[in-house]
């Protein structure tokens, strides 16, 4: 099977890009080819379909950027080309909203490619795709229908010509693009985010849809232990990310130590909060091998989330090497820590909780502490393991795959 991979970006800039690139791997593993389409940048990671890629709108003029980001007609030409070289059998999209847009909806149609798409935020329901207003509470008024409210509450940023421009896309893209007429599967990575789309889009099915968590490689590198004296937290560094509440909570525990790796809008504000506070250490961007041994060596890793987060993948990252977590009772978290097994949850952007949780994990003995360890391994094995999402994404590109055929 030949499948086609979109992406907006086509570097690790964030969780997604990291599904996309780990279900790359996971189909080459198992014999299939992949093929990419994505935008252009100085960080993408090398592959065959370069020459396809187009433009991101911040590389264009302001009225062509403008444009793009409601309908992207370089990407309907570039992935024409793309396909007549490549002659896929199925698409599978992840990002691809005010980037690569709803243009290759037509493209993917004409050639009978049949259109699958993870669904990482909430875009599709929500224009500022978070949920949040900009003081940082949840907020769903919109309602899946009402746009206008993005612009009138000043959603993206408190921005008002940004919050504008998202709501003006949520009602074009559902007058001429609507994604259920238009993508054949979607692809939820939390019951929750799921029940939130049917709640607020009608069309979305048990038959057009699953929901099939993140996954990570099962057999991480092997890693030399050493103290667990500090808490972490990884990943991009944004608003909706509660990182103000754990730096917050962090200040009043001088004892104990956080370390943050990651970069982000919102570094600078953050590394200003944190100026007078010893416990707490900005690494900076890391990946790799060193990535695995500062979240292997950490005691916990903290996943404060302010808005519905989906299925991170800090969590899984972290039980794969056998650290707990610290997670947001918010989104699609609950569903995957077990209190008291795999770590601990507490109310998002609860200040006095979170320092609760943080003491009471700090003081767990030695011997609970391990049990959770072992058991953190094992969680990622049952629900994680990149056989167990294969067998199932296998299985739904198959049910696309033979309607097109015309098998049952």
């Amino acid at each position: 099977m030949k499948v086609l991979l979109i992406n907006n970006f086509h570097y690790r800039k964030g969780g997604s890009e990291t599904v996309y690139f780990n279900t790359a791997d996971i189909l080459l593993k198992h014999g299939h080819e992949v093929i990419f389409f994505s935008t252009t940048d100085q960080r993408n990671i090398d592959c065959g379909q370069k020459e396809y890629f187009v433009r991101q709108n911040k590389d264009v003029s302001a009225i062509r950027g403008a444009l793009n980001y409601f309908y992207n007609t370089e990407a309907k030409r570039n992935l024409a080309k793309l396909i007549e070289r490549e002659k896929p059998d199925i698409a599978h999209v992840h990002l691809f909203w005010g980037g690569i847009s709803p243009s290759i909806f037509g493209v993917l149609k004409r050639y009978g490619i049949p259109l699958v798409h993870t669904v990482h935020d909430y875009r599709m329901v929500c224009p500022a795709y978070a949920f949040k207003l900009p003081n940082g509470t949840i907020c769903e008024k919109c309602q899946g229908r009402k746009f206008h409210l993005c612009a009138k509450n000043r959603c993206a940023k408190g921005s008002l010509v940004q919050s504008s421009i998202m709501s003006i896309e949520m009602y074009v893209r559902n007058m001429f693009f609507n994604p259920v007429k238009n993508i054949d599967g979607f692809i939820f990575v939390s019951e929750f985010s799921r029940k939130k789309h049917r709640q607020y889009m009608r069309g979305i099915t048990d038959d057009n849809s699953i929901v099939l968590y993140n996954t990570t490689p099962d057999n991480p590198m092997p890693l030399s232990d050493t103290e667990n004296d500090y808490f972490l937290y990884f990943g991009r560094l944004s608003y909706e990310k509660g990182l103000d509440t754990l730096i917050k909570t962090f200040i009043d525990l001088p004892d104990i130590n956080l370390k943050i790796a990651g970069t982000g809008p919102e570094e600078m504000h953050l590394k200003e909060s944190a100026s007078q506070a010893g416990n707490i250490k900005f690494l900076g961007y890391k990946t790799g091998a060193e990535l695995q041994s500062i979240i292997a060596n950490a005691k916990f890793v903290i996943v404060p989330s302010e808005w519905y987060e989906n299925n991170p993948m800090t969590i899984i990252e972290a039980y794969s090497l056998g650290t707990p977590i610290i997670g947001s009772a918010i989104g699609g978290i609950p569903e995957i820590v077990e209190e008291g097994k795999t770590g601990f949850l507490f109310p998002s952007r609860d200040i006095a909780s979170l320092r609760e949780t943080i003491r009471n994990a700090e003081n767990i003995s030695p011997a609970h502490y391990n049990t959770m360890s072992e058991y953190t391994k094992r969680y990622a094995a049952a629900h994680f393991a990149q056989e167990i999402h294969y067998d199932k994404l296998i299985e739904f590109y198959k049910k696309f795959l033979n309607a097109k055929d015309g098998k049952n």
